[in-house]
């Protein structure tokens, strides 16, 4: 045991007795952590606002047996535009909830910390109606769940794509359409989903919201929530600020 530095996002907190409080953080080195803040809800404390949720601190860590402890911490970034917006600060939840859930503690995974880092810094910049469901197809293509898109997930068909099955993790023709759990998907929406996979992820992300970002969602949301197996809890509070 012993002291170790590292960076981190607050994911999520919760009270540990009169005074202190527990963090959940996806660190860049050593995976999810969880750790205690002593005293941390006294007036008075050193640490501030800087282990809230969605802030983006350098830490100073005493590794424990059973939770570390966070001796320092000097925020990096506040993600200020998000914070001031109630539309981005629920999508900025759905993020560090997927994090959250997604992420092992105690194992590294430096690119889901740098996801869940450039997501938020473009969601300051820009309030996308698409980056929500972007990061969770580019979340779940980085953990090794990349869908099939070009050919028929039952058959291999290149042609009649109109579907898409969650079991199976790709698009299905009209020949294996409703079979298992699939779903509906436009050509549009296709398009969409393979710009965001192939490379186009900024040009996507300029796209205003309408019928198929709206579809791209809720198929993005479902193949999150299936490979969870569970629902996110912050979505129906996005999806409502958002006016849908």
């Amino acid at each position: 045991m012993g002291l170790y530095r590292d960076q981190g996002i607050v994911l999520r907190t919760w009270r540990l007795g009169e005074s202190d409080r527990i963090v959940n953080l996806m660190t860049e080195r050593h995976g999810k952590v969880r750790a205690v803040v002593k005293g941390v809800r006294k007036t008075k404390s050193r640490f501030g606002a800087r282990l809230e949720p969605l802030v983006h601190v350098s830490l100073l860590f005493y590794e424990g047996r059973e939770l570390d402890i966070v001796t320092q911490a000097e925020v990096v970034e506040f993600f200020r535009p998000v914070r001031e917006d109630l539309s981005r600060l629920a999508k900025a939840s759905a993020l560090l909830e997927a994090t959250d859930q997604l992420a092992q503690e105690r194992h590294a995974n430096g690119r889901l910390f740098v996801m869940l880092l450039g997501g938020l810094r473009a969601l300051s910049a820009h309030d996308s109606a698409l980056l929500v469901p972007a990061f969770f197809l580019k979340l779940l293509s980085t953990e090794g769940f990349h869908p099939l898109l070009d050919e028929c997930a039952g058959c291999g068909d290149r042609y009649g794509l109109t579907s898409f099955d969650l079991a199976q993790g790709g698009v299905l023709c009209v020949a294996c359409s409703g079979r298992g759990d699939s779903v509906s998907l436009s050509p549009a929406a296709l398009d969409l989903i393979r710009r965001v996979l192939g490379g186009d992820l900024v040009g996507a992300l300029g796209m205003p919201a309408g019928p198929t970002v709206a579809e791209v969602e809720r198929l993005a949301t479902r193949a999150m929530e299936h490979h969870l197996e569970r629902r996110l809890r912050s979505l129906p509070v996005a999806g409502a600020l958002a006016g849908e």
